[in-house]
């Protein structure tokens, strides 16, 4: 089994940073992918970013340029810097893990989430 604890929401105003934090523990295989996931209040979760054990990037078009998806492999840790927030970014930030090519065609591990709340 896979646990993921995420750290470091918030509220903060908007055009300010906060930096999300992911510890995973238990039984973990070297080839996997970690995620950001985030899901506003009468909206659908929505991928954020995600990051492969090999350090491969993928973010939405919406956070392009403001967040930075980072890993310490060593340390099961991922992170998720995010600038120049935005009042459209508040939501509940997941953190996922998983194995295999997608989320829908993976096996998905998921945290309880972290609130950012911005601030306009």
């Amino acid at each position: 089994q896979v646990q993921l604890v995420e750290s470091g929401g918030g509220l903060v105003q908007s055009g300010g940073s906060l930096r999300l934090s992911c510890v995973v523990s238990g039984t973990i295989f070297r080839i996997n992918t970690m995620g950001w996931y985030r899901q506003a209040p009468g909206n659908q979760r929505e991928l954020v970013a995600d990051i492969s054990s090999s350090g491969s990037t993928n973010y939405a078009d919406a956070v392009k340029e403001r967040f930075t998806i980072s890993r310490d492999n060593a340390n099961n840790t991922m992170y998720l810097q995010m600038n120049s927030l935005k009042p459209e970014d508040t939501a509940v930030y997941y953190c996922n893990f998983r194995y295999g090519p997608s989320i829908r065609y993976g096996t998905n591990y998921w945290g309880k989430g972290t609130l950012v709340t911005v601030s306009s």
